[in-house]
């Protein structure tokens, strides 16, 4: 019976060494392979692999996918016109070289995210101290972000490191410089806004300009025009006189009496002062001259 049992214990320390020997690597993950504490393998490729029984050799495994770096508070840093302003960024990296890694960190992830967030800082520091608040907001924005990625890329490749990527959250003014940031914004609109009255104005007297040109324009031709057609009519009518007085002068000028009369007698209360004797009479008197 004790033979049994020892079989059996036995048999079962055989099967946990040989469990012990065996390890699974995943897709997403490096491992790295110790012997007696110094560093003996990186396996990248994932699957079923062995080892010797610890504590010959032991195993810990890294993240290999892309991590990020995210400071959970604004940072304050001053812009080459002395002016303080609020930034908030985050970094995305990955480890490419696990051996340096663990051999800068001993595998420890925070304090590579601290050392990567000091250099990041230093970095920020540097870009926004040349530039002014509006080149930092807008200008230039895209200009930190890579300016800051290379330098930090730099530093991030001798821990056996890589910076995908760096980006500005949230660049924002400090509460006391809120009110004259806010200031000068109104008097820039202001500004914007009277430029725009000015010029409306002004395209407003162009337009009224040419409109009143143009109807100066409209009624001189049109003027011209009048007087054109109403010479015409009178050389018309002239030739028509001329041509009547041409076949019989005497009744012509006993037409033109006529209506001489009839525009001199409209009413009753009509009354003309003149010499009876004078031309005006001359077809009252002899009626029959104009035949």
């Amino acid at each position: 019976m004790n033979r049994l049992i020892s079989v059996v214990i036995a048999f079962v320390i055989l099967v946990g060494v040989f469990f012990s020997t065996m390890f699974v690597v995943d897709q997403r993950q490096y491992a790295i392979v110790f012997a007696l504490g110094e560093v003996k393998t990186v396996i990248s490729e994932p699957g079923l692999h062995f080892k010797l029984p610890p504590p010959f050799q032991n195993v810990i495994f890294l993240d290999k996918r892309i991590l990020t770096l995210d400071t959970p508070d604004a940072d304050r840093f001053i812009t080459v016109e002395k002016k303080n302003i609020l930034v908030d960024a985050f970094v995305k990296w990955r480890i490419v070289d696990p051996r340096l890694y663990y051999v800068s960190f001993s595998g420890d992830e925070r304090s590579a995210q601290n050392r990567m967030a000091q250099s990041v800082k230093a970095s920020l520091s540097e870009e926004i101290s040349k530039r002014t608040v509006r080149e930092v907001i807008s200008g230039e924005r895209g200009n930190v972000m890579a300016g800051i990625q290379k330098k930090v890329s730099e530093e991030a490749k001798q821990i056996g490191v890589e910076i995908v990527d760096v980006r500005l959250k949230r660049v924002d003014y400090v509460e006391q410089i809120n009110a004259s940031v806010f200031e000068r914004m109104k008097s820039e609109r202001a500004r914007v806004a009277n430029e725009l009255r000015s010029t409306g104005a002004a395209e407003s007297e162009k337009i009224r300009a040419d409109a009143d040109r143009q109807r100066t324009v409209i009624l001189a031709e049109a003027y011209r025009d009048a007087e054109q057609v109403r010479g015409e009519g009178d050389a018309k009518a002239s030739q028509i006189y001329a041509q009547a007085f041409g076949q019989s002068p005497e009744f012509y000028k006993f037409y033109r009496s006529l209506e001489a009369y009839r525009d001199s007698f409209k009413t009753r209360n009509d009354m003309l002062v003149i010499d009876p004797n004078s031309e005006f009479f001359k077809y009252f008197k002899n009626p029959t001259t104009g035949k």
